[in-house]
């Protein structure tokens, strides 16, 4: 199993780039890194936004860290998007997704990452509706996949999510969305799967099972985020809470499902009242049990 981190728990927490690069290289000893707009806000004046981000970029290198991407992060995740309920709304949101792709640029990296949004109540249960956000989302991914190839981004990657109002929630969702846009785009659209997200037993019931998941959507797996969980909600625990995410699970299906070469990131979003020390502790120790599994 290839182990990555995410930098969502540091979010409010450690944001000077020297520092946290050193805490990752020499306490956690993790080579993968996903980067999160919780951290740099694409929206940020751009001058100083890139600023910002050549430093962190140049704290990752100095370190010997991989930045594989950068990923929206909850911040991001609070707003509608691609499937808004309002024109005005959705052209905001393909801005927004132009200017992530210019910081994944200015960072180095060539991979960018996101759910795509979420839909209005009146719209999600308007069955006329939802097919029509639905095509609207791709087209907006098609225009944003012409404008990452002429920034140098080389794949979009989009995060299936536990939610019946947005796109996609479930293994053949997520393999439909994989399919309509395969072909149509300028840069490869793949997927990302979070364990906890494709454990959501309230929504997806029988189908709550990451092997089903990796098996329907292997082609187009681009990577997975890694969190602990009670399978009631979505949770992003680390591994020091109980939840129903075994190590031996993990490598149970990532054996079986031939993904020992996806980098799982983990992803960890401890409560803001959480002390640091806590935090950094657990999650030194998350990454001591992923270790010992991979």
């Amino acid at each position: 199993m290839k182990l990555g981190l995410n930098l969502s728990f540091a979010t409010k927490r450690w944001l000077q780039p020297e520092i946290l690069a050193k805490m990752i290289k020499n306490d956690l000893d993790i080579k993968y890194i996903q980067f999160t707009w919780d951290i740099i806000d694409p929206w940020w004046p751009e001058d100083k936004r890139d600023f910002l981000a050549k430093q962190w970029s140049n704290a990752f290198k100095n370190e010997g860290l991989i930045l594989t991407g950068t990923f929206g992060g909850l911040a991001s995740y609070t707003y509608a998007h691609l499937l808004a309920p309002t024109k005005e709304q959705r052209q905001i949101a393909v801005e927004f997704f132009k200017r992530a792709i210019d910081l994944t640029t200015q960072m180095g990296a060539d991979t960018i990452g996101t759910p795509i949004g979420g839909m209005s109540h009146e719209d999600a249960n308007n069955e006329k509706k939802r097919e029509e956000l639905y095509q609207i989302a791709l087209d907006h991914v098609r225009e944003l996949s012409v404008y990452a190839k002429q920034k140098g981004v080389k794949k979009i990657v989009i995060e299936a999510t536990p939610l019946i109002t947005e796109f996609p929630h479930s293994p053949a969702a997520s393999l439909q969305l994989m399919k309509d846009l395969e072909g149509t785009t300028d840069v490869p659209v793949r997927l990302l799967i979070d364990w906890g997200h494709a454990l959501y037993k309230p929504l997806l019931r029988d189908e709550a099972d990451m092997s089903l998941w990796l098996k329907e959507c292997y082609p187009y797996v681009d990577s997975i985020h890694l969190q602990q969980t009670d399978g009631l909600l979505d949770r992003h625990w680390d591994f020091t809470s109980e939840g129903i995410i075994t190590l031996e699970l993990i490598k149970k299906v990532t054996d079986e499902c031939g993904a020992n070469d996806i980098i799982q990131y983990l992803e960890i979003v401890p409560p803001f009242e959480a002390l640091d020390e806590d935090v950094y502790n657990n999650l030194k120790e998350t990454v001591k049990l992923l270790k010992s599994i991979t």
